[in-house]
């Protein structure tokens, strides 16, 4: 196989995967924000519980980690100049953070199936902004490479 085209290859199921977990991180935490205003137990509370399981276990999860098994095929493609350049290690660090957000938004999910409600719809509306965020910081980053 042709390596430009193995790279092309990669670099496609690098962006598909990217564009479906974000479509998770960016739809998740609204989920969370309806689900805080429901009554635990209620009928509605455990419609928002499966709601966010299978959007975690069937899209966000597969597709973060084929996003990180496409990127760092890039990676590898691209050649180890890649890893010095600053633009990427900026980058590499808010994809970092993103992953974390990622964890952390699983443990919300795990507490809201425990019925544990600690803390406020106005957090939630907070942190539905944080993947919008990194999203336009790693995609300036990776368009631009302006550092």
């Amino acid at each position: 196989m042709d390596e430009i085209f193995f790279y092309k290859l990669c670099l496609s199921l690098h962006i598909i995967s990217f564009v479906s977990w974000m479509a998770g991180m960016l739809y998740l935490p609204r989920l969370f924000v309806y689900h805080s205003t429901k009554e635990a137990g209620s009928e509605s509370s455990e419609t928002f519980k499966l709601m966010e399981q299978k959007l975690l276990r069937i899209i966000m999860n597969p597709s973060m980690v084929a996003a990180w098994a496409f990127g760092l095929a890039l990676i590898g493609l691209s050649g180890p100049d890649m890893l010095g350049l600053l633009w990427f290690q900026v980058k590499f660090i808010f994809v970092l953070i993103l992953s974390g957000v990622h964890v952390y938004f699983s443990k919300i999910v795990k507490d809201f199936q425990e019925d544990q409600r600690n803390r406020s719809e106005k957090f939630y509306r907070i942190i539905n902004e944080l993947p919008t965020a990194l999203l336009i910081i790693v995609v300036f980053l990776a368009i631009f490479k302006p550092i």
